[in-house]
């Protein structure tokens, strides 16, 4: 089945940094707006950031502004997002998805939205 494969999760200190990356399987990264979310215990799934397929224009959430940054490569058909001062907040399973509607993002995704090719996820701790 088409899905993403995310990796990198990790248990880091408080103002420490991860990159964690995300493989497109079965499908091309290319053909769609590619959203990162994430959901921290007893709390819903939020949107964190997104990246356009087509001009690769890049969207996030307030909180995470100027600490995260969300790139990929067409080439190895991976999108990556780097977290820098991370906070115990942050702490949560990170998710790609396809937005199999768009190819390009209009911002960070809400409850709505016509996601698939979901990963398992990846769990990132941040200790305080």
């Amino acid at each position: 089945q088409a899905q993403f494969v995310e990796s990198g999760g990790d248990l880091v200190q408080s103002g420490g940094s991860l990159r964690l990356s995300c493989v497109a399987s079965g499908f091309f990264l290319d053909y769609y707006a590619i959203g990162w979310f994430r959901q921290a215990p007893g709390k819903e799934r939020e949107g964190v950031s997104c990246i356009s397929a087509s001009d690769g224009s890049t969207y996030y959430t307030e909180s995470v502004k100027g600490r995260f940054t969300v790139s990929k490569d067409n080439a190895k058909n991976t999108v990556y997002l780097e977290m820098n001062s991370l906070r115990p907040e942050d702490t949560a399973v990170y998710y790609c998805a396809a937005d199999l509607m768009r190819r390009r993002c209009t911002g960070v995704h809400g409850r709505n939205g016509d996601l698939g090719y979901w990963g398992k996820g990846t769990l990132v701790t941040v200790s305080s």
